[in-house]
């Protein structure tokens, strides 16, 4: 009973890398901060109508700053995801985002005495060149936009890919949270799932309802959850494969790991036929060798 849910994971994570770039909008400056605002309203439903009322679970308000470590790495990486999909196309975004196993089965190396086999280290190397030449291409593409458009191009432009940063520091915040979340959960043992979650989603909507609190007192900004319909869509979407991961990898781990993990080929699908995406045949190869290496460390994932 581990494909369904793992099918469902696969394509609600990729439906919500969708909706989250159709809700992230140029002319908003605040439109990442109100997406974390979203997430954090619909995970603090989750918590009230699925583990409160339907599970029926006591929670220890405690493990809300013993878990913060964890929950920070997550809710930042979230953030920075958000804010940098309005510079990147979200089928270069995804698999970067997506590649940060690479840097959590390093962490568990070098700090946990982890072991790796010869493929995972290929694999890790594969992400990293990947990462690099993706940054590379995108740098050529802003300077032949520029040139195209008749400007000199400027410093800042040659010398660095600014729009992929974005990306790679999500894919370190959010490799950071996993590995801590190993030793929470497995390593130290220091709290059972069930809170661990809980205290992960009750601390976004802690987030969600400060920065709405922010925007709404200092910056005067009206934040109608109602009305922003692709931003509600990807934190159902982020929040259903979240719920439905859990089955899937306690189900059968070792299968149903490296096929989430290619969640992100859904996107790349997803944002060639709605957005209308096109990257060229370099990309394209990049990102292919990219997700064969993500699902080489899923396959090794316990």
């Amino acid at each position: 009973m581990w494909f369904a849910p793992a099918l469902i994971t696969l394509l609600a994570w990729g439906a919500a890398d969708l909706f989250y770039k159709l809700g992230n909008h140029e002319r908003d400056r605040y439109s990442a901060l109100k997406t974390v605002i979203l997430v954090g309203v619909v995970m603090g439903l989750h918590v009230l109508f699925y583990y409160v009322m339907y599970e029926g679970i006591d929670y220890d308000w405690r493990n809300l700053i013993v878990y913060l470590p964890v929950s920070a790495m997550y809710i930042l990486s979230m953030g920075v995801g958000y804010f940098g999909l309005r510079y990147i196309e979200l089928s270069v975004s995804s698999p970067l985002q997506n590649s940060s196993g690479a840097f959590v089965v390093l962490l568990s190396f070098f700090l946990m005495n982890g072991n790796m086999e010869p493929l995972q280290w290929v694999a890790v190397a594969i992400i990293i060149i990947g990462m690099i030449l993706l940054g590379i291409f995108e740098k050529k593409e802003a300077d032949a936009e520029l040139l195209t458009e008749g400007e000199k191009v400027d410093r800042k432009y040659r010398l660095s890919a600014i729009a992929i940063i974005f990306p790679i520091i999500y894919a370190l915040l959010d490799a950071t949270g996993t590995f801590l979340d190993g030793v929470y959960l497995y390593y130290k043992k220091i709290l059972p799932e069930d809170q661990a979650n809980m205290s992960y989603e009750l601390t976004f909507l802690i987030v969600g309802v400060v920065i709405w609190l922010y925007l709404a007192l200092v910056k005067k900004e009206t934040v109608n959850i109602f009305k922003e319909r692709s931003k509600g869509l990807a934190a159902i979407f982020e929040t259903l494969g979240q719920f439905f991961y859990v089955g899937a990898t306690a189900g059968n781990a070792i299968v149903a790991a490296p096929m989430i993990a290619s969640y992100s080929v859904v996107s790349i699908i997803l944002a060639r036929i709605f957005l209308k995406e096109k990257l060229n045949w370099q990309q394209y190869t990049v990102i292919t060798f990219i997700m064969v290496a993500i699902a080489i460390l899923g396959f090794y994932d316990r």
